[in-house]
């Protein structure tokens, strides 16, 4: 199954409440209260997320956590790596164009290692699309395969790749 870990979710979930108010700082409980995180988890998060260089902190009265950059300019790769490490499927697509020599026991057989390659590229790159400032926009309809009757290899769910 692919899934990203309950922190990574966190993250990102609090990530888009500091988007939504581009410019201003929330403190770690004002952003467990607004989302429901649980404020031991948001602390944790944070705190990572800055280590990124994804969030600022400010101290003071009105101290508190804010993004480093525009929402526009974080890629979803970028967050998720900070929290997970490289987007991923397989062991050898996480390790670039060439992995470290017994990174995985199959690597001198392997007949699809090049088609993982393929593969984790293409999620990288739809998900390097996709920015912290889409997430806070309202959710685009999707289209389905299935309705497509004319499927063209250069689009995945009906948008062009």
């Amino acid at each position: 199954m692919l899934r990203m870990s309950k922190m990574t979710d966190y993250g990102i979930v609090l990530l888009t409440e500091l988007a939504r108010g581009e410019g201003e700082t929330r403190t770690a409980r004002e952003l467990a209260a607004r989302t429901g995180v649980p404020l031991p988890s948001v602390s944790k998060v944070l705190k990572g997320l800055q280590g990124a260089g994804l969030l600022v902190s400010h101290r003071g009265a009105s101290g508190g956590y804010g993004l480093a950059r525009p929402a526009r300019e974080i890629p979803l790769t970028e967050i998720i790596a900070s929290l997970e490490g490289p987007v991923s499927l397989t062991e050898c697509g996480a390790n670039g164009a060439h992995p470290p020599a017994g990174s995985c026991e199959l690597e001198q057989v392997c007949q699809v290692r090049g088609h993982w390659r393929v593969i984790n590229r293409t999620i990288q790159d739809a998900l390097g699309r996709l920015t912290l400032a889409d997430l806070c926009a309202p959710v685009p309809r999707l289209v389905s395969l299935k309705t497509n009757p004319n499927p063209n290899p250069a689009t995945v769910g009906g948008v062009p790749s």
